[in-house]
């Protein structure tokens, strides 16, 4: 079956973009299926940038299909921006498509997540203050308004009113805060509905369709892995499932109609906002490698806490995705250094563990054990096949190979769409081992 899922299997900002963007070269549709204008990543087009909050990826390519999918939440106001964005620097947006059964973030999503994250204090979880989390939360508590509910007058008129009475309530009486006004969010939302009228309708039927006549099917994660709600490095994690399963909940697609998973790694670990990090670095080293890789958040901004790459959390990765392969990026940041090195276990009080733990206290109190490996040279981002990669370059590629036990089908080379090595197609149906 000629479909990929590309899932984030750190924390997140791994250079999924990248990947999306160059694999729906080959792709007749790309589809995002959760998360929200909380993510970003930032493609390189013949020198050009972009950096994109919502929108697939494959959206910059002329002919290919942009799916925002029922999983995501989608603040109007932020894709209308984007569209704009995207349309003055001459792409055309034409083939966007947005699920009817994609919820909203809308004003009061964003002032209430930045109220309780605030209320947190010392227990902040890093959030990104975007509306993300309360959106969801309004999505499961089954008080969402819907992309279907922009085109049902008497309906949002409803729902709008019904939703800001029951908000205001909260910013009054517990945050002691003005309250917000129906019919600002009731002019977002007739706003957003003009301009998006002919660009919603039911994506799992154009998704499935799709998979039915053999078409190459790309489904783009958000985030990574270990920001999951339920299998991150809980409660410092999303509202959401960046995991592959949650590209069939969030697309409405089986997950029989998943031909490969290909997890993206970076060469090293990156992440944004609270919580233990085991490899860490604190020092002269993670700051070279921050400002090589230009390790600031495409969202907010924030400097990425930055650390050696993690076997440990690569193999947990691995098993909770299914993963078949991995797409490696930014090994170029760390040539020139004199020696790299990759956590193959923790160890906590004499004991050695080489499955990632849920505990946080462990987390926070455990040590890394390394493998030490010789650094390499620059080397030229142009090359064309992996052979020609410095000796210790190849042999730290080995190394992760090895610790998680998957093959590298992608490796970057450069921050160019073009500085990427492809060493299978992915869209080739995988032989899978029935045992």
């Amino acid at each position: 079956m000629p479909s990929v899922a590309v899932i984030g299997a750190q924390w997140g900002d791994e250079g999924k973009g990248k990947v999306t963007h160059y694999l729906a070269q080959q792709a007749d549709m790309v589809v995002r299926s959760q998360g929200g204008n909380n993510a970003g990543h930032t493609v390189v087009v013949g020198g050009e940038v972009f950096k994109l909050h919502l929108l697939p990826s494959g959206i910059l390519y002329p002919g290919c299909r942009a799916v925002i999918g029922n999983g995501v939440v989608v603040d109007t106001e932020v894709l209308l921006e984007e569209l704009a964005y995207l349309e003055g620097r001459g792409v055309d947006t034409s083939g966007l498509v947005v699920s009817d059964r994609a919820h909203l973030i809308l004003p009061y999503h964003r002032l209430l997540d930045g109220l309780e994250e605030d209320d947190r204090a010392e227990r902040r979880i890093g959030t990104t203050r975007r509306g993300v989390g309360p959106a969801y939360m309004d999505k499961n508590a089954r008080a969402g308004i819907r992309m279907v509910d922009l085109f049902e007058p008497e309906r949002l008129r409803a729902v709008v009113g019904w939703n800001v009475d029951r908000v205001n309530r909260i910013l009054e009486r517990v945050y002691d805060v003005p309250p917000v006004s129906a019919a600002e969010v009731l002019a977002i939302c007739q706003r957003a509905a003009a301009r998006l009228r002919g660009m919603v309708e039911d994506t799992s039927v154009l998704v499935n369709e799709a998979l039915d006549r053999g078409q190459r099917v790309l489904f783009e994660g958000s985030q990574g892995t270990f920001l999951d709600v339920d299998h991150g490095t809980y409660p410092y994690v999303t509202s959401s499932h960046p995991v592959a399963g949650g590209v069939t909940i969030g697309s409405g697609v089986g997950p029989s109609r998943i031909g490969r998973v290909l997890g993206v790694v970076k060469a090293y670990t990156t992440r944004v906002g609270d919580g233990p990090m085991v490899t860490e670095l604190n020092d002269e080293t993670g700051e070279r490698i921050r400002q090589v890789g230009h390790e600031f958040g495409t969202t907010t901004g924030r400097p990425r806490r930055v650390g050696w790459l993690d076997a440990v959390m690569l193999r947990y990765a691995a098993r909770v995705n299914g993963l078949d392969a991995l797409a490696l990026n930014h090994l170029d940041v760390l040539s020139g250094m004199e020696m790299v090195r990759l956590a193959v276990a923790y160890e906590l009080n004499g004991t050695r563990l080489t499955h990632y733990p849920a505990s946080l206290s462990t987390l926070e109190r455990a040590r890394a054990v390394y493998l030490d490996l010789p650094g390499w040279p620059a080397f030229s981002p142009e090359i064309r096949r992996r052979e020609e990669l410095p000796g210790a370059a190849e042999t730290f590629l080995q190394a992760i190979e090895q610790e998680v036990g998957l093959p590298l089908a992608v490796i970057s080379t450069g921050r160019e769409r073009g500085h990427t090595l492809i060493l299978e197609d992915l869209f080739q149906p995988l032989e899978r081992s029935s045992t």
